[in-house]
Protein backbone atom coordinates (compact mmCIF):
# COMPACT_ATOMS: atom_id res chain seq x y z
CA UNK A 1 0.00 0.00 0.00
CA UNK A 2 2.87 2.50 0.99
CA UNK A 3 5.03 1.28 -2.29
CA UNK A 4 1.68 2.10 -4.52
CA UNK A 5 1.28 5.55 -2.33
CA UNK A 6 4.78 6.23 -3.21
CA UNK A 7 4.53 5.66 -7.04
CA UNK A 8 1.65 7.97 -7.25
CA UNK A 9 3.29 10.67 -5.09
CA UNK A 10 6.82 9.68 -7.65
CA UNK A 11 4.88 10.18 -10.77
CA UNK A 12 3.21 13.51 -9.63
CA UNK A 13 6.44 15.01 -9.00
CA UNK A 14 8.26 13.34 -11.75
CA UNK A 15 5.46 14.91 -14.49
CA UNK A 16 5.17 18.26 -12.52
CA UNK A 17 9.61 18.70 -12.39
CA UNK A 18 9.13 18.13 -16.35
CA UNK A 19 6.08 20.53 -16.87
CA UNK A 20 8.54 23.39 -15.13
CA UNK A 21 11.35 22.23 -17.47
CA UNK A 22 9.27 22.24 -20.93
CA UNK A 23 7.89 25.78 -19.05
CA UNK A 24 10.87 27.40 -18.77
CA UNK A 25 12.49 25.92 -22.21
CA UNK A 26 9.84 26.93 -23.87
CA UNK A 27 10.00 30.74 -22.39
CA UNK A 28 13.77 30.99 -23.17
CA UNK A 29 13.37 29.21 -27.12
CA UNK A 30 10.47 30.83 -28.36
CA UNK A 31 10.34 34.13 -30.40
CA UNK A 32 9.06 37.59 -29.33
CA UNK A 33 8.58 39.85 -31.21
CA UNK A 34 5.46 41.97 -30.35
CA UNK A 35 3.93 44.45 -33.32
CA UNK A 36 0.50 46.91 -33.01
CA UNK A 37 -0.73 44.26 -35.39
CA UNK A 38 0.04 41.54 -33.62
CA UNK A 39 -1.48 43.10 -30.70
CA UNK A 40 -4.85 43.95 -32.36
CA UNK A 41 -7.75 42.04 -32.14
CA UNK A 42 -7.86 38.36 -34.53
CA UNK A 43 -10.71 38.50 -36.56
CA UNK A 44 -10.77 36.19 -39.83
CA UNK A 45 -8.20 38.14 -41.99
CA UNK A 46 -10.67 41.76 -41.52
CA UNK A 47 -9.48 44.82 -40.20
CA UNK A 48 -10.86 44.94 -36.78
CA UNK A 49 -13.23 47.80 -35.85
CA UNK A 50 -14.76 48.85 -32.52
CA UNK A 51 -14.53 46.91 -29.17
CA UNK A 52 -13.56 43.38 -28.45
CA UNK A 53 -15.62 43.33 -26.00
CA UNK A 54 -19.10 43.47 -26.42
CA UNK A 55 -22.79 41.87 -25.05
CA UNK A 56 -22.60 38.12 -26.29
CA UNK A 57 -26.29 37.18 -26.50
CA UNK A 58 -26.74 34.44 -23.58
CA UNK A 59 -29.20 32.29 -25.72
CA UNK A 60 -26.54 31.16 -27.84
CA UNK A 61 -25.43 29.02 -25.08
CA UNK A 62 -28.83 28.05 -23.62
CA UNK A 63 -29.65 26.10 -27.18
CA UNK A 64 -25.77 25.15 -27.33
CA UNK A 65 -26.42 23.60 -23.89
CA UNK A 66 -29.93 22.24 -24.48
CA UNK A 67 -28.13 20.59 -27.80
CA UNK A 68 -25.12 18.51 -25.97
CA UNK A 69 -27.41 17.70 -22.73
CA UNK A 70 -30.01 15.87 -25.77
CA UNK A 71 -26.54 14.71 -28.04
CA UNK A 72 -25.41 12.83 -24.89
CA UNK A 73 -29.18 11.91 -24.25
CA UNK A 74 -28.93 9.69 -27.85
CA UNK A 75 -25.49 8.50 -27.04
CA UNK A 76 -26.40 7.15 -23.80
CA UNK A 77 -29.91 5.63 -25.25
CA UNK A 78 -28.55 4.05 -28.57
CA UNK A 79 -25.97 1.32 -26.73
CA UNK A 80 -29.23 0.00 -24.51
CA UNK A 81 -31.51 -0.15 -27.44
CA UNK A 82 -29.05 -2.07 -29.86
CA UNK A 83 -28.98 -4.90 -26.92
CA UNK A 84 -31.82 -4.67 -25.80
CA UNK A 85 -33.13 -8.18 -27.56
CA UNK A 86 -30.16 -9.80 -26.17
CA UNK A 87 -30.91 -8.53 -22.88
CA UNK A 88 -34.85 -9.41 -23.28
CA UNK A 89 -33.57 -13.20 -24.12
CA UNK A 90 -31.61 -13.04 -20.83
CA UNK A 91 -34.19 -11.99 -19.16
CA UNK A 92 -33.50 -8.40 -17.98
CA UNK A 93 -35.20 -6.81 -20.50
CA UNK A 94 -37.94 -4.86 -18.33
CA UNK A 95 -34.93 -4.02 -16.18
CA UNK A 96 -33.41 -2.26 -19.43
CA UNK A 97 -36.94 -0.62 -20.56
CA UNK A 98 -37.54 0.80 -16.88
CA UNK A 99 -33.91 2.04 -16.73
CA UNK A 100 -34.15 3.83 -20.47
CA UNK A 101 -37.87 4.65 -19.54
CA UNK A 102 -36.80 6.72 -16.21
CA UNK A 103 -33.38 8.23 -17.75
CA UNK A 104 -35.92 9.84 -20.87
CA UNK A 105 -38.25 10.86 -18.42
CA UNK A 106 -36.07 12.91 -16.36
CA UNK A 107 -34.97 14.31 -20.08
CA UNK A 108 -38.28 15.15 -21.12
CA UNK A 109 -39.31 16.80 -17.44
CA UNK A 110 -35.92 18.64 -18.57
CA UNK A 111 -36.87 19.55 -22.12
CA UNK A 112 -40.47 21.17 -20.48
CA UNK A 113 -38.56 23.08 -17.91
CA UNK A 114 -36.45 24.86 -20.25
CA UNK A 115 -39.70 25.22 -22.82
CA UNK A 116 -41.94 26.74 -20.03
CA UNK A 117 -38.68 29.23 -18.74
CA UNK A 118 -38.49 30.46 -22.62
CA UNK A 119 -34.80 29.42 -23.18
CA UNK A 120 -36.37 27.87 -26.35
CA UNK A 121 -37.51 30.89 -27.77
CA UNK A 122 -35.51 32.61 -29.28
CA UNK A 123 -36.84 36.31 -29.91
CA UNK A 124 -38.87 36.96 -26.09
CA UNK A 125 -41.53 39.32 -25.16
CA UNK A 126 -39.92 42.07 -22.98
CA UNK A 127 -42.69 41.64 -19.91
CA UNK A 128 -41.81 45.25 -18.42
CA UNK A 129 -41.52 47.68 -22.10
CA UNK A 130 -41.53 50.99 -20.08
CA UNK A 131 -38.67 49.59 -17.83
CA UNK A 132 -36.46 49.04 -20.74
CA UNK A 133 -37.34 52.47 -22.37
CA UNK A 134 -37.48 54.39 -19.63
CA UNK A 135 -40.42 56.01 -20.79
CA UNK A 136 -44.09 55.37 -21.42
CA UNK A 137 -44.70 55.02 -25.38
CA UNK A 138 -47.29 58.19 -26.63
CA UNK A 139 -50.63 56.60 -27.40
CA UNK A 140 -50.81 53.24 -25.11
Amino acid sequence: MAFNLAMVFGFILVSGGMLLVFLTMGRFLRMHNPRPEKLTTYECGERPFGSAWFNFNNRFYVIALVFVIFDVEVALAVPVVVVFRKLLESGQGLLAFVEIFFFMTVLFVALIYAWTRGDLTWIRALENREQWLGHKEPGK
